[in-house]
């Protein structure tokens, strides 16, 4: 079997599959990314370089789409050039999202393909107009409905699909649903696990061990999305009340989702100058990105762990503070609770309300005992439905298998 994985950001969802694949007998992997550097036993990777992104005189309807169909052109280039050096894959496996999945067909019209969708956009009951403060309008309605065009475009192309939470499989429209699966890339429980022993240390040199009073915050970057303006509302109250607490926020200051704040260079900006006179700044530490390793030290020595989201794409920080053992304190959002269930292997509290996340920290704080329970519940949970060896690659390299060789899986349930 000749296989392909195509992510912009490769390895990305990848980054257990592709290499795994590739140690099969009989097996042949190329990946394909944007940027060069990519190295595993066994696959072959292939940089195809950033393309032109759209115009400035491009209807903002349509810069994304128009900047997907340059990367797909960009990434249908390459892969002629691939096609007539030899290569023909049995199957192509890849994330559609920038547009790379869009012509692939074109090329290798023989080729299975097994597309990753991730994020279905909508107008209502999802991340946009989740804000009251935001408002949705028309523009913003029509804006949102255009950027499903690369996806579109693309599903149809698309053999069969995963999508990593079933909020997330749920989201995209019922036609295209009977041709994807709910499989996420899994959890490696072996590597996330909790560890007596752990340190984190900050930039700074602050060492936090297990049993000291620290809780932690996460996310890519710190923006709404994540929940960042609640969450540091919050912490006024919880200094005030546990005055030996420390905190760890751990991201950057750009934008992933959504916009800009206004008069702020960025979101952290933004709220120090809103909370700056009712903050100790010495007991906060603002990290920026740290390395894999050190993020799951700092889950092993939380007490408890904050994750909050709109009802958006799930993050990997969550499921793997769990599986390290981090008592998770989520929001009460989609596909959160579709993971974390309240009182049973963590805590949930509505996202627009600090004060009730304040209460809820502060009581795990002040019975760090009473709530281990919950933590080890959710390691549990996470190896149970999520375990990467044991659950979800045989599954993963048994759709690949199944597809390359001209079938395809059962449909996914309606019900779960």
């Amino acid at each position: 079997m000749k296989a392909m994985f195509i992510h912009q950001n490769f390895p990305g969802q990848y980054a257990h599959l592709a290499p795994a694949l590739a140690q099969r007998q009989g097996v042949q992997v190329w990946a394909v990314g944007e940027k060069p550097g990519f190295s595993a036993p066994g696959v072959q990777y292939i940089s195809y370089g950033a393309p032109k992104g759209a115009g400035e005189n491009t209807h903002r309807y349509l810069r994304s789409l128009e900047a997907s169909t340059r990367r797909g052109q960009h990434m249908a280039n390459k892969l002629v050039q691939m096609r007539d050096q030899g290569l023909k894959p049995d199957i192509i496996v890849c994330h559609p999202g920038w547009g790379e999945g869009m012509f692939l067909k074109d090329v290798f019209p023989k080729a299975r393909t097994l597309f990753y969708w991730e994020f279905y956009y909508n107008s209502v009951g999802q991340d946009l107009g989740f804000d009251p403060a935001q408002p949705v309008g028309l523009d913003d309605a029509a804006r949102v409905r255009v950027l499903n065009a690369t996806q579109l475009i693309s599903l149809q192309a698309a053999d069969w699909g995963v999508s990593p939470t079933r909020w997330q499989w749920s989201r995209y429209p019922a036609w295209a649903r009977r041709r994807i699966s709910c499989l996420h890339e899994g959890v490696d429980t072996e590597r996330c696990a909790p560890a007596a022993d752990a340190v984190f240390r900050t930039p700074g040199g602050r060492e936090f061990r297990r049993g000291d009073e620290v809780i932690s915050y996460v996310a890519r970057n710190l923006e709404p999305y994540r929940g960042f303006p609640s969450f540091m509302r919050a912490l006024p109250r919880l200094q005030r009340e546990r005055p030996g607490l420390h905190t760890v926020i751990v991201g950057g200051n750009d934008i992933s989702y959504g916009k800009k704040p206004e008069g702020a260079e960025n979101w952290k900006a933004k709220m120090l100058a809103e909370l700056g006179g009712e903050l100790d700044l010495s007991r906060i530490h603002f990290t920026g990105r740290v390395a894999h390793d050190a993020l799951h030290d700092l889950f092993r020595v939380t007490r408890a762990h904050v994750y909050l989201s709109y009802p958006f794409v799930l993050s990997w920080s969550m499921l793997e503070a769990m599986a390290c053992g981090a008592l998770v304190v989520g929001s009460e959002t989609p596909p959160v609770m579709e993971v974390v269930q309240h009182g049973r292997n963590g805590l949930l509290v509505p996202f627009f309300e600090p004060e009730k996340l304040a209460q809820t920290v502060l009581k795990v704080l002040a019975n760090p005992d009473r709530h281990a329970g919950l933590a080890a519940q959710g390691r549990a949970d996470i190896i149970a439905r999520y375990d990467l060896r044991t659950h979800c690659l045989p599954r993963q390299l048994d759709m690949v298998e199944r597809l390359a060789a001209g079938g395809e899986p059962d449909p996914e349930p309606e019900t779960a």
